[in-house]
């Protein structure tokens, strides 16, 4: 018996999906035949065919909740919806103003928060499920976006009491990223040096791709994935290789 998923007839929301890991998650939700909904602060370069655009700061709960409406209207209804929007400019903790981490945190939790609250009845009504984007940093340190994996561990805590507060009507479930390669990947590891470099920090030795994460989306949102729920699923290549394996001589 071959396993394949068909999506078709399913409307998708993703939020941040214009740009980076969101365009590989739209890209993995069209291949399989789902309709997709994309909402962000400022319109993308290009669209990808068939998809539609709408401008939402997913920071304000009551822009959120028209534009979720307003899919529905279009639509007739919302099967999955996945929480991307996210990230955070790189600042030690002491040089943040209160208001510069509550954004951080509007964007990588609350937004997170607003979004279910408006679908979860639509969801119902389909039996579908939510997606969340975390972030390995929710589970280990992360300085220089302390807000941020703090923001993204809270995220993965909701994740797990949705699952049992919204069972059995509605799924809830987390993709936990690693390193992850896009265009912006650059400015942020450097040169192809030093990219590599950090590659090889990765078991697998290479970043994850932006498809790679939409891809783990689409299983856990499917029915191969029925008896999933509030699950955090790693892609992240194997994580980070322990320290302590660079001072041992069989490593």
């Amino acid at each position: 018996m071959a396993y394949s998923i068909d999506m078709t007839g399913q409307v998708v929301l993703v939020t941040g999906g214009g740009k980076g890991v969101g365009d590989g998650i739209v890209q993995a939700y069209l291949e399989a035949g789902a309709t997709v909904e994309i909402c962000g602060r400022s319109t993308p370069g290009a669209l990808r065919e068939g998809v539609h655009f709408s401008s939402v700061d997913v920071r304000e709960p009551d822009q959120v909740g028209a534009w979720v409406q307003d899919v529905v209207r279009r639509r007739g209804r919302i099967d999955v919806a996945v929480n991307n929007a996210g990230g955070a400019p790189f600042a030690q903790f002491d040089a943040g103003s209160p208001r510069f981490h509550a954004k951080i945190n509007d964007l990588n939790f609350m937004s997170a928060v607003y979004v279910g609250l408006a679908v979860r009845p639509h969801l119902k009504e389909t039996g579908g499920s939510m997606v969340n984007i975390t972030s390995i940093s929710a589970r280990r340190c992360s300085p220089g976006t302390a807000v941020y994996g703090a923001a993204k561990a809270a995220l993965e805590s909701l994740t797990a009491s949705l699952g049992v507060e919204w069972a059995p009507d509605v799924r809830v479930n987390a993709v936990s990223c690693g390193l992850v390669e896009t265009p912006g990947s650059a400015d942020h590891y450097g040169d192809a040096e030093q990219f590599a470099a950090v590659a090889a920090t990765i078991p697998r030795g290479v970043f994850a791709t932006p498809l790679e994460v939409g891809q783990a989306c689409v299983f856990l949102s499917s029915p191969l994935a029925t008896h999933i729920t509030g699950a955090v699923l790693n892609v992240d290549g194997g994580g980070e290789w322990p320290a302590f394996l660079q001072h041992t001589p069989n490593a």
